[in-house]
């Protein structure tokens, strides 16, 4: 298991994602995936967001747990590892962050590993269908489009690919794992279609970010203390 360095950890913290463990633990990523839970979740969220509707407050867990997401694809590009723990250690606690009360997220920090080169397009439909199974639990709570909750992962992975493509040193990397991504074979656990390319449509980050993608609305408008997306597209 490889050691982070101060870079890594820098980049975790910056997705509200920690390797400090909690005092107080609210619930874990598997609790998610029990149905008896998700309705003590739904009213967790409620009360965590002050959300005006349901749909607001799930979609903001989802905007949590996609950091979590497009943080495993980082580390992916930038360093051939991914998280690969179990999803009790995936702890989620109250953090305040830019004036409101929302979730951190705690990772055990010994569970990372290096991943080779013959199990990337495996390692990256295992993220897919584990991000697949979050959206179909979230999906139990409330009334909510799988459009929005994929876009709310897309979101965070378009700017940590701009980000990658930038760099000479890790821009073929990247080049190659999004042009997995767009290829429904790594989908076919539990879809026809690649919902990153439906995303995209194909185009390059670097054409992409700063300019309308979404095509649903994450619902931050409905949550006080945050404003709409500034590429909203119900504006």
């Amino acid at each position: 298991m490889p050691a982070l360095t101060y870079e890594q950890l820098a980049f975790l913290n910056s997705y509200s994602i920690y390797t400090e463990e909690p005092k107080t633990p609210l619930f874990t990523l598997e609790n998610v995936h029990k149905e008896f839970f998700l309705k003590d979740f739904l009213k967790l969220m409620m009360e965590i967001t002050k959300a005006g509707t349901e749909a607001a407050a799930v979609s903001h867990f989802g905007r949590r747990y996609g950091m979590f997401v497009a943080a495993q694809f980082y580390f992916l590009a930038a360093y051939d590892e991914i998280w690969d723990g179990k999803l009790e250690d995936v702890r989620y606690f109250l953090v305040h962050e830019y004036g409101i009360d929302t979730l951190g997220t705690y990772i055990t920090p010994t569970d990372f590993r290096y991943v080779d080169e013959k199990e990337r397009e495996y390692v990256i439909s295992k993220i897919l269908y584990q991000a697949h199974q979050v959206i179909m639990q979230l999906r139990e709570t409330t009334t909510i489009s799988p459009l929005t909750l994929w876009e709310n992962i897309f979101g965070y992975m378009l700017w940590n690919y701009y980000e990658l493509l930038q760099n000479p040193l890790l821009a073929d990397r990247a080049f190659e794992d999004i042009e997995i991504l767009e290829d429904s074979k790594v989908w076919q656990r539990f879809s026809n279609k690649s919902w990153f390319y439906q995303y995209t449509n194909g185009k390059s980050p670097l054409d992409l970010v700063n300019k309308p993608v979404r095509k649903s609305c994450c619902f931050s408008k409905d949550i006080p203390g945050l404003a709409a997306c500034a590429y909203c597209p119900m504006k």
